[in-house]
């Protein structure tokens, strides 16, 4: 089965992964953490978006007013957080500025490619949150003005047109690192200008291959900023020195395709990954690793997110079998209420 999804453009896999499982309920596509009240939520289905504000007791669907198009990101304006943008399947961003209750179209320098464009990710810039990123299946645009206009960033990446992940260094914001469907390139100049950084990641038979390595998720690790993590549809990869090298990790998992990384705000070297193998942790930068899916009803996880008020607190969202939560730093789950809760 792997070798056959590697074959796959990578957007598209992120769809087919969704379909793995698909028994009881929609899959939850994403976890949007409101950064400072606990009990807002916002998650992303393959249908609508829905926001609790007592914790997932209750829910409601806030989709109204955007278009049909599959919500495959989300991210929470970490300075006002009424501000919630929306990267869609091919019909390019959607922010609210109340909460999710009413949805405004932003595509202007995005107009000429939301047909095929699939939005799979915000990045905000650390020291100035209306300055963000958005990485698409057309490549990285920037913001400077909270989404109003958009202007795309692909100087150096010429071969390469499907960007699926981005990762800064808060520290160094004008660091980044992009995730394709060929690999990883870096910036050091916030996007204006990128190369090529797959030493140990791309086979050197396959550095010219546009489709040589598809990178799935990308972090930084927040306490060694020279220290990055990349996982891609063939495992997971490591670099100490800025990705001027890589280095497999993880090769005893279960599942290599892995769907989604967290790594821990609190403590340095633990790190979570998810697959359709469930959710493993390492307390040691990736040498070893442990299962903990103790609660789950079904291994096939599709998100996973860390709470920035506690950072014991996890959220996993599965291809079929609902959301759960974690108040043990992912030791146990407990099932949360259906997301249809409320009207």
């Amino acid at each position: 089965m792997l070798s056959r999804l590697s074959l796959y453009p990578l957007p598209l896999l992120l769809f087919v992964l969704t379909a793995f499982g698909c028994g009881g309920s929609d899959p939850i596509v994403v976890i949007a953490l409101h950064p400072s009240k606990s009990q807002i939520i916002y998650i992303a289905t393959n249908d609508y978006i829905f926001k609790t504000r007592d914790g997932g007791q209750t829910w409601e669907n806030i989709s109204k007013g955007m278009s049909h198009s599959r919500v495959i990101s989300m991210a929470i304006d970490p300075a006002y957080p009424a501000m919630v943008y929306a990267g869609t399947k091919g019909d390019a961003v959607f922010k609210s500025y109340d909460g999710g209750q009413r949805w405004t179209s932003l595509r202007n320098g995005l107009e000429s490619n939301t047909v095929t464009s699939v939005v799979t990710q915000f990045v905000f810039d650390p020291r100035e949150s209306s300055h963000l990123f958005v990485s698409t299946t057309m490549g990285v645009f920037e913001s400077v003005d909270a989404g109003e206009s958009w202007q795309k960033k692909m100087d150096g990446m010429k071969e390469v047109l499907m960007v699926v992940t981005l990762a800064l260094d808060r520290t160094r914001p004008q660091m980044m690192f992009a995730g394709t469907s060929g690999g990883v390139y870096k910036s050091v100049n916030g996007a204006g200008r990128w190369e090529k950084a797959n030493n140990g990641l791309v086979p050197p038979e396959l550095i010219k291959s546009s489709r040589a390595l598809g990178v799935t998720v990308m972090q930084v690790d927040p306490f060694a900023p020279d220290t990055v993590y990349a996982a891609t549809l063939n495992g997971l990869y490591k670099t100490t020195d800025a990705a001027a090298t890589w280095t497999r990790i993880g090769q005893e998992l279960p599942d290599q395709m892995i769907s989604a990384m967290v790594l821990d705000r609190a403590r340095a070297g633990r790190l979570y990954i998810a697959s359709r193998a469930g959710i493993h942790k390492s307390e040691d930068g990736g040498k070893t690793w442990k299962a903990i899916n103790k609660g789950f009803t079904s291994l096939n996880i599709r998100s996973l997110a860390q709470s920035a008020i506690d950072a014991r607190l996890f959220y996993a969202g599965t291809n079929g079998s609902g959301l759960y939560r974690s108040e043990d730093g992912g030791e146990t789950w407990v099932p949360m209420p259906p997301l249809h809760g409320k009207a």
